[in-house]
């Protein structure tokens, strides 16, 4: 008896539904005021325009996110190092991370010819070699492996500086914690 009764309830419940459903469709192009389904006007587009500009001042700069890259990469090297092969991945990780959030801050910068130099491509290549290299080697567990791929990756995040026309910017294996990965002595 109860299951019948229940039966009952979930036929009417499902009839119901039905219904509504079919009703709001029928009401729902004559429910959408005209206004909305016209452009903004002027003063709503102009308020949007200023929330952009208000954005994009609180928005973050590339150099920023590149100060976080260096603290995370100058970390991985020291745990490479050491060995701690938990801690190296977690700040491999990182580094990746923030390599990719710099490129989405900017992902086509102005070389010194003024010519577009894609970001994008040069990290994917990037991430494709050197810095994969890295990667495996922090999951291999290799310490000899892992000093010749930072030092590589050290290359092409140089590489990719003087693409970028900031050939001045250009990273080194850090000599203790917490200090700068950039090479301050001038290139002979």
């Amino acid at each position: 008896m109860a299951v019948k009764h229940l039966r009952q309830q979930l036929v009417g419940f499902g009839a119901g539904l039905a219904v509504g459903i079919v009703a709001t469709l029928t009401a729902l192009p004559h429910a959408v005021p005209a206004r909305a389904q016209a452009a903004p006007l002027p003063d709503e587009l102009a308020a949007l325009k200023a929330d952009v500009e208000l954005l994009k001042q609180k928005a973050t700069d590339q150099s920023h996110v590149m100060a976080d890259v260096a603290h995370h990469f100058s970390c991985l090297w020291f745990a490479g190092e050491k060995e701690n092969w938990a801690l190296a991945d977690f700040f491999f990780s990182e580094t990746q991370s923030h390599l990719r959030w710099a490129v989405r801050v900017i992902p086509v910068r102005k070389d010194a010819a003024g010519r577009d130099v894609d970001l994008r491509g040069i990290l994917q290549g990037i991430e494709t070699s050197s810095l994969k290299e890295l990667h495996d080697a922090v999951a291999a567990k290799d310490k000899a492996r892992f000093e010749s791929a930072y030092r590589q990756m050290t290359q092409s995040c140089a590489s990719c500086h003087t693409a970028s026309a900031k050939p001045y910017l250009r990273p080194k294996v850090p000599d203790r914690p917490d200090t700068d990965v950039i090479e301050f002595a001038p290139q002979p």
